[in-house]
Protein backbone atom coordinates (compact mmCIF):
# COMPACT_ATOMS: atom_id res chain seq x y z
CA UNK A 1 0.00 0.00 0.00
CA UNK A 2 1.23 3.49 -0.84
CA UNK A 3 0.99 6.79 1.26
CA UNK A 4 -1.80 9.05 -0.23
CA UNK A 5 0.71 11.67 -0.14
CA UNK A 6 4.32 12.26 -0.91
CA UNK A 7 6.73 12.89 2.07
CA UNK A 8 8.57 15.52 2.27
CA UNK A 9 12.15 14.43 0.80
CA UNK A 10 15.33 16.22 -0.68
CA UNK A 11 16.71 15.00 -3.49
CA UNK A 12 18.81 12.54 -2.44
CA UNK A 13 15.17 11.10 -0.84
CA UNK A 14 16.23 11.76 2.59
CA UNK A 15 13.66 13.14 4.93
CA UNK A 16 13.27 16.87 5.42
CA UNK A 17 11.45 18.81 8.07
CA UNK A 18 9.04 20.80 5.83
CA UNK A 19 6.09 20.07 8.19
CA UNK A 20 5.08 23.09 10.69
CA UNK A 21 5.50 21.70 14.28
CA UNK A 22 4.17 22.70 17.55
CA UNK A 23 6.68 23.66 20.95
CA UNK A 24 6.87 20.19 21.57
CA UNK A 25 7.45 18.90 17.86
CA UNK A 26 4.79 17.03 17.18
CA UNK A 27 4.00 17.73 13.28
CA UNK A 28 1.12 19.99 12.92
CA UNK A 29 -1.04 19.46 9.69
CA UNK A 30 0.26 21.26 6.49
CA UNK A 31 -0.69 25.00 6.00
CA UNK A 32 -0.86 25.36 10.11
CA UNK A 33 1.20 28.14 11.29
CA UNK A 34 3.65 26.25 13.49
CA UNK A 35 7.03 27.07 16.19
CA UNK A 36 10.23 28.14 14.52
CA UNK A 37 12.05 24.98 13.43
CA UNK A 38 15.44 23.97 12.94
CA UNK A 39 16.96 23.34 9.43
CA UNK A 40 18.00 20.08 8.07
CA UNK A 41 21.14 22.16 7.56
CA UNK A 42 21.83 23.61 10.02
CA UNK A 43 25.79 23.79 11.39
CA UNK A 44 26.65 25.46 14.37
CA UNK A 45 29.93 25.77 16.16
CA UNK A 46 29.82 24.00 19.54
CA UNK A 47 29.84 27.13 21.61
CA UNK A 48 27.03 28.09 19.00
CA UNK A 49 24.88 24.94 19.77
CA UNK A 50 24.79 24.72 23.16
CA UNK A 51 24.32 28.75 23.72
CA UNK A 52 21.09 28.03 21.26
CA UNK A 53 20.12 24.90 23.05
CA UNK A 54 20.09 26.63 25.94
CA UNK A 55 17.99 29.57 24.90
CA UNK A 56 15.50 26.71 23.36
CA UNK A 57 15.29 24.61 27.29
CA UNK A 58 14.99 28.30 28.07
CA UNK A 59 12.02 28.94 26.37
CA UNK A 60 10.24 25.46 27.06
CA UNK A 61 11.20 23.54 23.67
CA UNK A 62 13.46 20.97 24.27
CA UNK A 63 12.55 19.05 21.05
CA UNK A 64 13.91 21.73 19.46
CA UNK A 65 17.40 22.15 21.64
CA UNK A 66 17.42 18.32 21.08
CA UNK A 67 17.52 19.27 17.26
CA UNK A 68 20.57 21.01 17.92
CA UNK A 69 22.09 18.82 19.85
CA UNK A 70 21.36 16.16 17.59
CA UNK A 71 22.73 18.25 14.45
CA UNK A 72 26.08 19.41 16.76
CA UNK A 73 26.04 15.62 17.82
CA UNK A 74 26.51 14.10 14.24
CA UNK A 75 29.17 16.61 13.54
CA UNK A 76 31.53 16.26 16.46
CA UNK A 77 34.62 14.67 15.88
CA UNK A 78 34.45 10.70 17.50
CA UNK A 79 35.60 11.60 20.58
CA UNK A 80 33.02 14.18 21.95
CA UNK A 81 30.15 12.37 19.99
CA UNK A 82 28.87 10.56 22.89
CA UNK A 83 28.44 13.71 25.01
CA UNK A 84 26.87 15.28 22.36
CA UNK A 85 24.88 11.92 22.20
CA UNK A 86 24.15 12.26 25.80
CA UNK A 87 22.70 15.84 25.26
CA UNK A 88 20.51 15.31 22.57
CA UNK A 89 19.27 12.61 24.46
CA UNK A 90 18.59 14.68 27.60
CA UNK A 91 16.45 17.16 25.66
CA UNK A 92 14.61 14.58 23.87
CA UNK A 93 14.05 12.84 27.24
CA UNK A 94 12.15 16.12 28.43
CA UNK A 95 10.20 16.15 25.52
CA UNK A 96 8.58 12.82 26.56
CA UNK A 97 8.25 13.66 29.80
CA UNK A 98 6.09 17.24 28.79
CA UNK A 99 4.21 15.04 26.16
CA UNK A 100 3.22 12.59 29.30
CA UNK A 101 5.45 10.22 28.55
CA UNK A 102 6.80 9.55 31.46
CA UNK A 103 8.34 6.26 31.24
CA UNK A 104 10.02 6.73 27.68
CA UNK A 105 11.36 9.80 29.24
CA UNK A 106 13.11 8.25 32.28
CA UNK A 107 14.72 5.94 29.90
CA UNK A 108 16.18 8.44 27.66
CA UNK A 109 17.31 10.64 30.61
CA UNK A 110 19.14 7.50 32.40
CA UNK A 111 21.02 6.57 29.03
CA UNK A 112 21.92 10.47 28.80
CA UNK A 113 23.20 10.93 32.21
CA UNK A 114 25.44 7.72 31.49
CA UNK A 115 26.54 9.37 28.26
CA UNK A 116 27.39 12.54 29.71
CA UNK A 117 28.54 11.33 32.82
CA UNK A 118 31.75 9.66 31.05
CA UNK A 119 32.99 13.65 30.50
CA UNK A 120 33.18 14.18 33.84
CA UNK A 121 37.39 14.10 34.16
CA UNK A 122 36.89 16.89 30.87
CA UNK A 123 34.02 18.79 30.55
CA UNK A 124 34.09 20.04 26.72
CA UNK A 125 33.03 23.66 26.37
CA UNK A 126 32.73 24.04 29.68
CA UNK A 127 29.60 21.78 30.15
CA UNK A 128 27.88 21.10 33.37
CA UNK A 129 28.73 17.44 33.02
CA UNK A 130 28.26 16.74 36.82
CA UNK A 131 24.97 18.78 37.46
CA UNK A 132 23.50 17.11 33.82
CA UNK A 133 24.20 13.67 35.13
CA UNK A 134 22.69 14.73 38.26
CA UNK A 135 19.87 16.28 36.55
CA UNK A 136 18.87 13.60 34.43
CA UNK A 137 19.27 11.17 37.32
CA UNK A 138 16.89 12.73 40.41
CA UNK A 139 14.58 13.82 36.63
CA UNK A 140 14.14 9.71 35.61
CA UNK A 141 13.99 8.65 39.48
CA UNK A 142 11.00 11.31 39.78
CA UNK A 143 9.16 10.19 36.65
CA UNK A 144 9.48 6.51 37.20
CA UNK A 145 7.60 7.18 40.63
CA UNK A 146 4.79 8.92 38.46
CA UNK A 147 1.78 6.94 37.14
CA UNK A 148 1.03 7.26 33.56
CA UNK A 149 -1.23 10.26 32.81
CA UNK A 150 0.13 11.69 35.77
CA UNK A 151 1.12 15.65 35.07
CA UNK A 152 4.76 15.71 35.41
CA UNK A 153 5.71 18.14 37.64
CA UNK A 154 7.67 21.80 37.33
CA UNK A 155 11.14 21.59 35.90
CA UNK A 156 13.54 24.38 35.88
CA UNK A 157 15.76 23.91 32.19
CA UNK A 158 19.12 22.67 33.07
CA UNK A 159 22.03 24.96 33.03
CA UNK A 160 24.24 23.37 30.19
CA UNK A 161 27.38 24.72 30.84
CA UNK A 162 28.98 25.64 34.36
CA UNK A 163 29.71 29.07 34.14
CA UNK A 164 27.25 31.79 32.73
CA UNK A 165 27.53 33.31 29.61
CA UNK A 166 29.38 36.49 29.24
CA UNK A 167 27.11 39.61 29.42
CA UNK A 168 28.86 41.44 26.58
CA UNK A 169 28.35 37.73 24.33
CA UNK A 170 25.51 38.39 21.43
CA UNK A 171 22.87 36.14 21.06
CA UNK A 172 23.43 33.65 19.04
CA UNK A 173 21.52 33.43 15.46
CA UNK A 174 17.85 31.63 16.54
CA UNK A 175 15.88 29.42 13.96
CA UNK A 176 14.55 30.96 11.34
CA UNK A 177 10.64 30.88 11.05
CA UNK A 178 9.24 27.83 10.40
CA UNK A 179 8.86 26.83 6.54
CA UNK A 180 5.61 25.51 5.34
Amino acid sequence: MTASHSRDRDSAGRPRNARPRDELGRPLPHGVPGVPTTPDDLVLTPDAALDTAQRLLDAGRPFHAHEILEGAWKAAPEAERELWRGLAQMAVGLTHAHRGNHLGAARLLTRAADRIAAYADQSPYGVAVTALTSFCRQSAGRLDRLRSGEPMPAVTAPRLRDRPDPPSRQEPPGPPPATR
